[in-house]
């Protein structure tokens, strides 16, 4: 039997089949189904302008019968940034769970920021208040906009604050969410702006905190993206302390995140004190937002479901 020629998904291709609605709705059905993660392979690479990282995430459904099993290969090299390419780059490859022959090659790092930005807003659904419209974006990379488009899906986002460590980014990310629904701004004083904001999203790659919890006002949910390694954090222990704190997964988090990972090793956070992760609050497990008044906190560190949820959508849509 002749195997069928494995197509290519560029990131143009992903752009025209996929959209938040469906994509959140397919996120959620795979945190509830019955799909094998192991825990993803992190592997450190020293350079000279900066330590890299290779991740490999593999995961598969287990049906009978129209299985699926895929793994994206992502590569992390922040000195890139000073060369004017992009940090992070990678390869999604799908294959059928039936016979393990190859469907799909999907461009990884569009389908990240996709699914990325889906899994926050899937986690905003149980967490940010309803009335949340107030969005501030700390960072101005190339998963900002997605993330604005991804909590307008699902909170009646009607501003957007934009602050970075480089103005121009900044402009230039206010210049590409202009046609959306909601107003933009680019603010000058991120703490001001965390202050007034319903959501808080940061995706830095800092190694130290960039946004602290005693600026974070009564009901707003902080939504942490960038930092995924055990020894860089993006909130401080004043968030970790004053929120109630969930995770993608409590095995990734607990071991990968150091926005969590730091708080445990210095004990000011058991890991009791995480309330739960997608699984458990996709499946009625945990509770998610208890009153109008407490701070919620979400770790993202990315879980090798998401990736095959959002690629198996891709190759539904494409028919």
């Amino acid at each position: 039997m002749t195997q069928p020629a494995l197509r290519s998904i560029a990131a143009a291709e992903i752009d025209g089949v996929l959209d938040f609605p469906s994509l959140i709705g397919a996120l959620h059905a795979a945190f509830c189904a019955d799909i094998e993660t192991p825990l993803r392979h992190h592997h450190a690479i020293v350079r000279d302008d900066g330590e890299a990282a290779l991740l490999l995430m593999p995961a598969w459904t287990k049906e009978k019968e129209g299985s699926f099993l895929g793994t994206k290969t992502v590569t992390v090299f922040p000195g890139n940034l000073e060369k004017g390419l992009g940090s992070v780059a990678g390869t999604y490859l799908l294959m059928s769970g039936d016979t393990g022959e190859p469907l799909l090659t999907i461009d990884g790092h569009r389908l990240t920021l996709w699914r990325t930005a889906a899994a926050s807003a899937l986690a905003a659904k149980y967490l940010a208040r309803e009335d949340a419209s107030h969005l501030l974006l700390i960072g101005a990379g190339a998963l900002a906009p997605y993330l604005a488009r991804a909590h307008a899906a699902v909170r009646p986002i009607t501003k957007v604050s934009i602050w970075n460590r480089s103005p121009e980014r900044a402009e230039a990310l206010a210049k590409e969410l202009s046609g959306e629904a909601f107003a933009v701004e680019v603010v000058g004083n991120k703490e001001a702006a965390a202050r007034e904001a319903d959501i808080v999203t940061c995706i830095t790659l800092s190694q130290t905190p960039v946004v602290s919890g005693e600026w974070l006002k009564e009901g707003a949910h902080l939504d942490l993206v960038g930092a995924f390694r055990p020894n860089a954090r993006e909130a401080d222990d004043a968030a970790i302390t004053r929120a109630r704190v969930y995770a993608d997964t409590r095995r990734g988090a607990l071991k990968e995140a150091g926005d969590l990972v730091i708080p445990l090793a210095n004990g000011i956070f058991r890991e009791a004190d995480l309330q739960g992760d997608l699984f458990e609050l996709c499946r009625g497990e945990a509770q998610g937002r208890q009153n109008l008044s407490e701070i919620t906190l979400f770790k993202s560190v990315g879980t090798a479901i998401e990736d095959l949820a959002a690629a198996m959508l891709v190759f539904k849509k494409l028919g």
